[in-house]
């Protein structure tokens, strides 16, 4: 398989010098703010808030990016943070708006309103991310609104030949509680199926960012259990092979705001199952420890915590991707080159 010159020129950037995607997340908006809400314990102005919400991003992205092979960030408020980039790390920015409606059935998606996939190449972007709730279980219209959605969003990215990452996100679409045991039964087939129809040519996708297929306190036998069983370890492993089976794209796994411990030993569990998995897009997994430091004690405090144990969790991370496989030898290549169109 051939790839265009700007996709291979944004997935060069944005990997290290093995091809493998170790890069930072920093992206969140809404989830972020309340956050940095919560812990101040005191009200914050939207002015304040916006601040808070900016240093935050570009404090991590000072401290983190020397570990990492790029960072993603929003438009929103983390334009200043990517002049803050370390290392020539690579900059993928998100083009979702955050915080879907979700009075609407089927939490619909939506795009920033001020930007396309052009004004975000024209900010620095070496590759485009979008972020998509979806479940095959959700009803068929639902569904089909937002794979002509997806399609878009690849037709414009072809168009300025700039890489499009796709992170989807399951849920439960009667309302279950999608941190108990019976979402986690469900969460094999959700990924794994989510991972199968993004992986046609139609969508345009070059980079699939999925969820790992298990949640890890339901896995018996490991470190993170936390005594509910929704599978034993070999079930576990044997999802983790299920859904890696149905990816025809290069794909990495997101951290979903477990812990660092955590979203590690799924990595263990992923290697062992012998995915070929291209790395990782790892936000709140090195970060979300900080937040209640920054909101109590100041940006001083954070950057020396971001030193210390924010440097040791990417760096936790960045051991586990000793076992990931470069993006191109999805495709069977022997190097990025190789994939020159």
């Amino acid at each position: 398989m051939k790839i265009t010159p700007g996709k291979l020129k944004g997935l060069k950037a944005v990997s290290d010098a093995r091809g493998v995607i170790a890069a930072a997340a920093m992206d969140q908006r809404g989830s972020l703010e309340k956050s940095l809400a919560k812990e101040a314990a005191r009200p914050l102005s939207a002015d304040e808030l916006q601040r808070m919400m900016i240093e935050f991003k570009v404090a991590v992205t000072r401290h983190l990016t020397p570990h990492a092979s790029a960072i993603l960030l929003d438009p929103e408020f983390g334009l200043p943070a990517a002049q803050q980039r370390q290392n020539q790390a690579g900059l993928l920015l998100a083009y979702e708006k955050s915080g879907y409606d979700n009075t609407l059935p089927g939490r619909l998606p939506d795009l920033l309103p001020d930007y396309s996939v052009r004004r975000l190449k024209q900010k620095g972007a070496d590759c485009v991310k979008v972020l998509l709730y979806y479940t095959p279980a959700e009803k068929p219209e639902i569904n089909d609104h937002k794979h002509a959605f997806i399609e878009r969003i690849g037709a414009e990215c072809r168009a300025e030949d700039i890489p499009f990452f796709l992170e989807f996100v399951g849920y439960d679409p009667a309302g279950g509680d999608e941190k108990g045991v019976e979402f986690a039964r469900q969460k094999p087939a959700i990924v794994a199926g989510s991972m199968a129809e993004f992986s046609h040519d139609k969508y345009g996708v070059d980079v699939l960012k999925v969820e790992m297929p298990v949640t890890l306190k339901f896995v018996e036998g490991v470190k993170a259990f936390g005594g509910q069983k929704a599978y034993t370890r070999a079930e576990a492993l044997g999802h983790f092979r299920r859904a890696a089976a149905e990816a025809k794209k290069p794909y990495i796994y997101l951290s979903a705001g477990v812990s660092n411990a955590e979203f590690n030993e799924s990595l263990a569990l992923a290697a062992e199952a012998g995915t070929q998995f291209a790395g990782v897009l790892c936000g709140r997994a090195t970060w979300k420890d900080g937040i209640p430091i920054y909101a109590k004690q100041g940006l001083a405090a954070f950057e020396a915590w971001l030193q210390d144990q924010g440097r040791k969790n990417i760096e936790a991370v960045n051991r586990s991707l000793q076992a990931a496989h470069p993006w191109f030898a999805f495709y069977g290549a022997a190097s990025a080159a190789a994939m020159a169109g």
